[in-house]
């Protein structure tokens, strides 16, 4: 079963997660201050962190920065959990690659859904595919070692950001609408909005063109969408 990192300092809040986690049969590790979790998160090697931002000595923001920068680590599912509710709190978080939030007073039935949600997609990257790689004007992606390179440099993408692109240039020169992305990238059962499709597709653009102005690989289609550039 997978093992959950979970990071807050009130410790209540931490027990308690990690009560509800560990009746549903997962293995769960607590650490209540900041400055500890980089080192937890390399000897422990878990599934999944749920993250605080609040901490001492070190906060979430950093964290989820130094993990998406390590590339061992950089596939690692982040759920940010907080008492910070504001839309551009939410939008950082995820612009720096979290792949979920939620605020606190929360639903633990929900963060154990959305935990669900997650480690499944993780799961669902890593299943062979017929298709090993793709490669078109520079961009070479590996479906099977989920690595990505561009002009011959190596990007690192958040688990999200690879599902994403994997899922945009399976279907080339075909427009999705942000529902539609939603559905086969978050899955149906997703508590993400359609917001959360603009902000991850800018950090994908960030990673992999050289003009975000004037993108080459993935395409706006206005009033409706996005599309991977059609291959000639």
């Amino acid at each position: 079963m997978a093992k959950i990192l979970i990071v807050d300092d009130e410790q209540d809040i931490a027990d308690l997660v990690s009560y509800n986690l560990e009746k549903e049969g997962y293995v769960t590790i607590k650490a209540y201050d900041g400055g500890d979790v980089l080192k937890t998160v390399k000897n422990q090697k878990p599934d999944l962190i749920i993250l605080d931002l609040m901490l001492p000595r070190m906060n979430g923001l950093d964290i989820c920065r130094a993990i998406r920068a390590n590339p061992e680590t950089v596939q690692l599912p982040i759920i940010m959990l907080t008492a910070k509710s504001d839309e551009v709190d939410k939008i950082i978080g995820l612009e720096i690659g979290a792949d979920d939030y939620m605020t606190k007073p929360f639903s633990v039935k929900e963060l154990i859904a959305r935990v669900r949600t997650v480690l499944r997609r993780i799961q669902e990257g890593k299943k062979p595919v017929i298709k090993e790689t793709f490669e078109f004007d520079g961009l070479v992606i590996n479906y099977v070692s989920c690595s990505v390179t561009v002009d011959g440099r190596p990007v690192m993408l958040s688990p999200t950001e690879l599902k994403l692109l994997f899922f945009l240039s399976r279907n080339p020169g075909r427009v999705y609408s942000r529902d539609q992305i939603l559905v086969h990238v978050w899955g149906d059962d997703t508590f993400i909005t359609d917001r959360a499709v603009d902000v991850h597709i800018r950090r994908l653009r960030s990673q992999i063109e050289k003009d975000m102005e004037h993108p080459h690989y993935i395409l706006t289609v206005r009033g409706f969408g996005y599309r991977f550039s059609e291959i000639k």
